[in-house]
């Protein structure tokens, strides 16, 4: 039903939120974390499926818990520094496009055949990671 009058509508900035972890899953201080196709959050890992979220904000371990038993904080909308794949690289070439999740704290060039989901898009390449936002 439409308004019919004024409505304070509450809102947030989106940067940081609370995610509902999948059942098995323990999530670390700073891991690239990514939601599931049933919309539950698990550690950045080599799959497809996987829609990238952000960093995770603190540990938390959901291990022995169902889907959502367990929150954590996640930041979203920042440039995170992950790792780089030495075996296959996110190069220079790279900037301004996607690059792909490899592990809960590394990024790769390729999307390893159609077996890694994208994480996010590629600012910077240098030696000590890749700039992801």
């Amino acid at each position: 039903m439409p308004l019919t009058q004024d409505r304070m509508t509450a809102s947030r900035d989106g940067e940081l939120m609370p995610f509902a972890i999948a059942a098995g899953q323990q999530i670390f201080l700073g891991a690239q974390v990514a939601v599931n196709a049933s919309g539950f959050l698990v550690a950045g890992n080599e799959a497809t499926g996987l829609t990238y979220i952000g960093r995770a904000e603190a540990h938390v371990d959901n291990t022995d818990g169902a889907d959502g038993d367990k929150t954590v904080l996640v930041r979203r909308g920042k440039a995170f520094l992950w790792k780089n794949d030495d075996a296959d690289p996110v190069g220079q070439d790279l900037v301004g496009k996607p690059c792909y999740i490899l592990d809960d704290e590394t990024v790769a060039g390729t999307d390893g055949t159609g077996t890694r989901s994208e994480s996010g898009t590629v600012l910077v390449v240098e030696s000590a990671g890749v700039w992801v936002q």
